[in-house]
């Protein structure tokens, strides 16, 4: 957990909806100087700031529609801060809440260095970003009806398909194997939406990989030479990590992949584990791909799953390989240099 403590001559606390904002203003000292209900709007917003502007920092809760409000500030040369939304939860929690509380209390942690910071991902990389993470979106509704196929077929504990029905090649007369119309107008169904999801992430692969390759060329190939990271997953954990940089160690980027569990303990009891859902989440499904992907025709690799199944238990196997991955991807962009498997499977 990052704090942002830089003192600033005042201090603005926003608690950020839609279509409204609550903003409070508070001095070195914490008297409020500024509390008012605005629409989002930035003009408005810029006017009532105005007085305060020469040293401030504003601050908000990382939500759905700060993207806004941080280009603002960055355009306007205003110090921007977004806080950690779990963290702040934690935090801030009392017995009355409220859009003028809220903000006053926001305003007041970022005042005693107590704002807890999420990472404000750079403008220019945010929308490749997103298509991104839309991307992913549409493979997981493809794979829904690709399961709902599957399931449909074992309810009826009909004969299995022989050949993987994700290819379109395999899909040929897969609806007519079931007898009754109304499931064959189901599967139909299923298989009309799953062309249609063909076609359009076909479209977005390809767009995001004729337009995402001026961000960090060197970057996309070294990852690249890693086993089981292709074209899109390289895509996927450039734009989501942003700038390597920003992970002093190897130990804090893992972490923010989720692909450690943290401990948890008290007395020098350890109470099991927390913190699984405060990450990137992702960064945890690209190298969980990964890791299933850099078995494939790797006798090497298979070798390593194999020692780690020994040792550590097959359901564990894959978690660690994952975890090797993102450390070894965290080493390749660090250090710009490709990936070595010798090295990687000595450790």
């Amino acid at each position: 957990m990052n704090f942002y403590t830089k003192e600033h001559l005042f201090y603005c606390g926003v608690d950020l909806h839609t279509r409204s904002m609550y903003i409070c203003v508070l001095d070195q000292s914490g008297q409020i100087l500024l509390h008012r209900n605005l629409a989002a709007d930035p003009q408005r917003f810029l006017d009532a700031i105005g007085p305060f502007r020469q040293d401030m920092v504003v601050c908000a809760e990382c939500m759905f529609s700060w993207y806004w409000l941080a280009d603002l500030c960055a355009k306007e040369n205003i110090s921007f801060v977004l806080g950690h939304a779990l963290y702040m939860r934690a935090i801030h929690g009392g017995k009355a809440k409220n859009d003028k509380i809220d903000s006053h209390k926001i305003a007041a942690l970022l005042r005693g260095g107590m704002i807890p910071q999420a990472y404000v991902y750079p403008a220019a990389m945010r929308p490749t970003r997103d298509l991104l993470r839309r991307r992913n979106y549409l493979v997981r509704k493809r794979a829904d009806l690709l399961s709902h196929i599957q399931n449909t077929n074992s309810q009826y504990n009909l004969p299995v398909f022989g050949k993987k029905i994700a290819y379109r090649s395999h899909r040929t007369g897969v609806a007519e194997q079931f007898p009754d119309a109304n499931v064959q107008l189901s599967i139909k169904t299923n298989l009309e939406l799953i062309d249609h999801y063909d076609k359009l992430i076909n479209a977005l692969e390809l767009f995001v990989l004729q337009n995402a390759r001026d961000h960090d060329p060197q970057g996309l190939h070294l990852l690249q030479t890693v086993p089981g990271i292709g074209k899109i997953l390289s895509l996927v954990i450039l734009y989501e990590i942003g700038d390597i940089n920003r992970f002093p160690s190897v130990g804090q980027f893992v972490s923010y992949a989720r692909l450690v569990a943290c401990a948890k303990e008290s007395a020098g009891k350890k109470q099991g584990t927390s913190g699984r859902k405060i990450g990137n989440m992702h960064l945890k499904w690209a190298f969980s791909e990964a890791a299933v992907l850099f078995l494939r025709k790797n006798p090497q690799g298979m070798k390593y799953k194999k020692r780690l199944q020994q040792k550590y238990g097959k359901s564990k196997a894959l978690s660690i390989l994952a975890h090797r991955l993102g450390r070894a991807s965290y080493y390749v962009l660090k250090r710009h240099k490709a990936f070595d498997m010798k090295r990687f499977l000595s450790n």
